[in-house]
């Protein structure tokens, strides 16, 4: 039965808008062989390209911020839904701009909201992928939970199995989930890196590609040495995954040049990507070009110095420097 059969037709009129828009995303699914050709083909891109992730995947808390850099005020929206709203419409002109496409731009990792939505009449993840060769990501953490041990390790993830057969029914390649390090404590770390696996392994049986992100804050005293312990830590955790399954990093830029070339050439990663995590752009580029193998993915340094008044070709040209700075940053 198809999710629109399920509304007698007295009652089809009065249904959310919210399942209006399932109801769009489940007719335009592909085929199981379909798919599996699609996810093949989105694993070789994402083994052989060198572009960049963009993270468009701002959650409740993180969105008004990312909306005031925007040049949206708090005042300009009311309550969550508009919110949600805008940052939509801030998702959309992103990936709307002709900068904005596969010759630079390896994937997008999307908040699970915007997967749940179009763009430009189509579901998101078939749009980023048949429209502009991009591969689809989503997150699919829920947030940080309360420091432990010098750590935020994330939140229980009750629903996660019903968000990974959504993504992946889809077109969905693979998630991302981040939990954070503030100290070098290696029982955090430890604990940091069992969560990150262990969810992980959960997400490879569902057929999707996870990208862990054990993130180091860059402003941490202990930043060098956190980093240390947390090589070792996935590298242990790396050894336990089963032959033949492949994950993804997405990790700080290291303070010591090249620390983690030992992830990128590991056979059971199939990418390291290199998180912003408050740099600027020049500094985040400046930084991630000394580090072989690794391709950036970066949010707040992607859409630095956007705004939502700024006219087309103004928006266009920035989006353009942006990638294109970003992408020869991650081609090294």
């Amino acid at each position: 039965m198809c999710i629109r059969d399920r509304y007698p037709r007295r009652v089809r009129e009065k249904r959310p808008k919210a399942m209006d828009r399932v109801a769009r995303i489940a007719s335009h699914l592909a085929p199981a062989e379909a798919k599996a050709d699609a996810y093949d083909q989105m694993l070789a891109r994402v083994k052989n390209f060198d572009g960049f992730l963009a993270a468009l995947d701002q959650s409740g808390g993180s969105s008004p911020k990312a909306l005031k850099l925007y040049g949206v005020d708090a005042s300009e929206y009311n309550g969550d839904a508009e919110m949600f709203d805008k940052i939509h419409d801030m998702r959309t002109r992103i990936v709307s701009s002709p900068a904005f496409n596969g010759d630079d731009v390896l994937g997008a990792i999307l908040f699970e909201m915007t997967m749940d939505r179009e763009f430009h009449g189509m579901p998101a993840a078939r749009f980023l992928w048949e429209k502009l060769n991009v591969v689809p990501f989503v997150k699919c953490d829920k947030g940080l939970a309360a420091e432990a041990n010098d750590v935020q390790l994330m939140k229980p993830m009750p629903q996660l199995s019903q968000l990974l057969t959504r993504a992946a029914a889809t077109g969905v390649f693979g998630t991302k989930m981040r939990s954070l390090i503030k100290q070098a404590n290696p029982a955090g770390i430890k604990a940091i890196v069992a969560q990150q696996f262990e969810v992980g392994k959960q997400i490879l049986a569902h057929g999707l590609c996870p990208i862990l992100e054990p993130e180091v804050d860059i402003n941490s005293a202990t930043k060098g040495e956190a980093e240390a312990l947390l090589y070792s830590a996935i590298v242990d955790g790396l050894n336990q995954l089963p032959e033949g399954q492949q994950i993804m990093l997405k990790l700080t830029i290291p303070s010591v040049d090249n620390l983690y070339k030992g992830l990128v050439d590991h056979p059971k990663v199939l990418k390291v990507v290199a998180l912003s995590g408050g740099y600027s752009r020049e500094e985040a580029n400046r930084r991630l070009a000394r580090q072989n193998g690794m391709v950036a993915s970066f949010s707040r340094a992607l859409t630095e110095g956007l705004n939502v008044k700024m006219s087309a070709a103004d928006y266009n040209g920035m989006l353009s420097q942006s990638i294109r700075s970003i992408h020869q940053a991650s081609s090294t």
